[in-house]
């Protein structure tokens, strides 16, 4: 069973601000993990956490698709959990850009659930990140 997650986040911004935070490494540190990301097609990096009980605190991730400045996509990893991630940045006009997350791959709904949780939380802190 492989089930997905959907989600849209709408931001007072522009669409060019937007695709920075999506994909330089400084900025996406401040508002998910920190990372040796670059949006170069498969380029390998990895989302980098303090380890704890229950994982080493380490997403290996390598990029699917960079088309800047609407569709980022990148594979997400950890343990037996492999997840395609993709972004989809669409402007609104007056000032709002529509931000869609499509990741499948879920092996279960408890880590469905999480990952929901998890990807709110962030978007929460982009939102701060996008601040002028």
């Amino acid at each position: 069973m492989s089930l997905a997650l959907t989600l849209d986040f709408q931001y007072t911004t522009t669409i060019e601000k937007l695709w920075s935070a999506l994909t330089d490494p400084a900025k996406l540190a401040k508002w998910v993990l920190e990372n040796d990301f670059e949006p170069v097609v498969g380029h390998r990096f990895q989302f980098r956490s303090q380890p704890n009980e229950y994982w080493n605190g380490i997403i290996d991730c390598e990029v699917l698709i960079v088309e800047e400045p609407t569709r980022l996509s990148y594979t997400s990893a950890v343990g037996q959990e492999k997840h395609t991630v993709v972004w989809t940045l669409q402007d609104l006009g007056d000032g709002k850009v529509n931000l869609h997350l499509e990741q499948t791959g879920f092996s279960s709904v408890p880590a469905l659930e999480g990952a929901r949780w998890g990807v709110t939380q962030w978007c929460g802190e982009l939102a701060k990140v996008l601040e002028p």
